[in-house]
């Protein structure tokens, strides 16, 4: 590499670093006392993240499992792997639930970009924990984004071929589900804003994490 791009390449980085800081510092500093407060016992399973994992009550949803909730909202898949090493990897889950993508199309990010920066996650977690099974929660369709639905399909797909070229990594569609006859989003699964899942979202979405946990 040229002395002049790297030093750009790496300018862009530390830049990109200081932005994430400074946005999401306060809250990752929050869920990290969190965790300190109430630490979870190694082997669990975490639920990462954007705003679709943050307002999920997993103790409401999953009794029995020893789930830990580290999402934030309006975050981005890249920003998960920015922050893995503090709210991630230090717990040692034997799995991962994860979702984010969302924001990440809205924000005009491409399909591969998305799927590029989740391989990023994947690899960042099983530098450290190479037997943790990662599940992608593919990205809704929501009503209040249905203009990004061919974006989401695309980035969808291409994480479902890299998903089916690692035993380590799960695919789960809540699209499918999610629609109705007439292939449009069931309204009735959000809430008022037509983005954020309500009871009955969470309901269905519990049950198709419950059958991906269990490896059905």
């Amino acid at each position: 590499m040229k002395p002049l791009l790297a030093i750009a390449l790496f300018t862009f980085g530390a830049a990109r670093a200081d932005e994430l800081d400074s946005k999401w510092e306060k809250e990752i500093a929050g869920i990290e006392k969190r965790l300190k407060d109430a630490p979870p016992k190694p082997g669990g399973v975490v639920f990462a993240g954007s705003s679709s994992i943050r307002l999920w009550d997993l103790k409401k949803s999953f009794p029995d499992l020893a789930a830990t909730n580290v999402g934030f909202g309006g975050s981005e898949v890249r920003d998960s792997s920015a922050f893995a090493a503090r709210i991630i990897l230090p717990h040692e889950p034997n799995a991962i639930v994860f979702y984010a993508g969302d924001n990440d199309i809205a924000n005009k990010r491409t399909p591969q970009q998305v799927a590029d920066d989740f391989a990023e996650f994947a690899k960042a977690i099983h530098a450290k924990l190479p037997k943790c099974r990662i599940l992608f929660v593919a990205i809704k369709p929501s009503p209040s984004r249905r203009a990004f639905y061919e974006s989401q399909t695309k980035a969808n797909a291409l994480v479902k071929v890299a998903a089916a070229n690692d035993g380590r990594i799960g695919y789960i569609d809540v699209v499918a589900p999610m629609l109705g006859k007439d292939g449009e989003p069931k309204a009735a699964l959000f809430e008022k804003d037509q983005l954020h899942l309500n009871a009955k979202g969470y309901e269905l979405w519990t049950g198709l994490v419950e059958k991906a946990l269990a490896g059905k």
